[in-house]
């Protein structure tokens, strides 16, 4: 015998409501329908669970011991429903994040210390790395990249947050010792700060103004993967640096880096978010994307 739970489970719902049409009127389904799959499932067991008169709905003795367990499988139902409506609207569990090593060093502590007295039911799991993850073979919720353009994944959803002007800082005691470059051509005869890609190649400082573009190296060169050191080298008057115009504002208003060739810039950046495409985004997810994203774009703490 192969029962259906859904049919037992309705079973239980006529019972409470006491009538067929009040039953179908609390689950949308048609009388008619209700009484159907009753005769059905009475077919299948062999008795009767339900008496059925013009003026009353009566139990067996039967149904009695049906209904015993058909309750439990209610019970059961509304209690996963309730469940799962609550990691809906509850941020809950553990989130894995993927994030480049560069949030780190620029302020990232203050992000997640907000993030965590907001949503204290979540665990965070981070993978600071500037390595391309996979995210549903290593199961990442989220994945937050800097980049021009992310590769095609048809697997992945990525979301467009904000994107990152550039341009090149030194501090006021480099310059005093050094001079101010009045042309991109200046530059090779300066200390450059270089930040070294994931691929482990120096990043060319790429200049351009309309439609005029330089290219090149300082002929003296300090080159690191890491941008939180190569700011503060920067500060310390070590050369000249290229960094967003969002993480360079404080220190400039600071009076610890100033801004050189104003009217050049480098690069813009995108920041990216990706998630798992085809599934659904726990809560946990949203909230985290919804912080960060309201985080970078206000510059609050990213």
């Amino acid at each position: 015998m192969s029962l259906n739970a859904n049919d037992l489970i309705m079973f239980a719902r006529i019972v409470e409501a006491g009538s067929f049409s009040r039953a179908s009127e609390r689950t949308g389904l048609p009388r008619s329908t209700l009484s159907r799959r009753i005769t059905a499932l009475e077919t299948l067991l062999g008795q009767r669970l339900l008496t059925r008169s013009t003026r009353r709905l009566a139990i067996t003795e039967f149904g009695e011991s049906m209904l015993k367990h058909a309750k439990r499988m209610l019970d059961e139902t509304e209690a996963a429903a309730a469940l799962a409506l609550h990691q809906q609207e509850t941020p809950q569990g553990t989130l894995r994040v993927s994030l480049p090593p560069e949030f780190h060093e620029l302020e990232l502590v203050s992000f997640l210390t907000r993030f965590a007295k907001a949503y204290p039911l979540v665990r965070l799991e981070l993978d600071l790395s500037s390595r391309r993850v996979d995210l549903i073979a290593e199961r990442f919720d989220v994945a937050i990249r800097i980049a021009n353009q992310l590769p095609d994944d048809s697997t992945l959803v990525a979301r467009k947050l904000t994107t990152l002007h550039n341009g090149l800082y030194a501090s006021p005691s480099y310059l005093a010792e050094h001079g101010t470059p009045a042309d991109p051509s200046d530059l090779y005869r300066h200390a450059g700060l270089v930040l070294i890609t994931s691929n482990g190649e120096p990043q060319p400082w790429r200049l351009s103004r309309g439609h005029e573009h330089r290219e090149g190296f300082p002929d003296s060169a300090v080159s690191a993967n890491s941008l939180g050191l190569q700011r503060t080298l920067a500060v310390e008057g070590m050369g000249i640096v290229g960094l967003s115009v969002r993480y360079a504002s404080p220190l400039v208003e600071q009076g610890l880096l100033q801004r050189i060739l104003p009217d050049w810039q480098l690069p813009t950046m995108t920041v990216w978010c990706a998630t798992p495409g085809r599934r659904l985004l726990p809560a946990r997810s949203k909230a985290f994307i919804e912080t960060f994203t309201a985080a970078i774009q206000n510059g609050h703490g990213i």
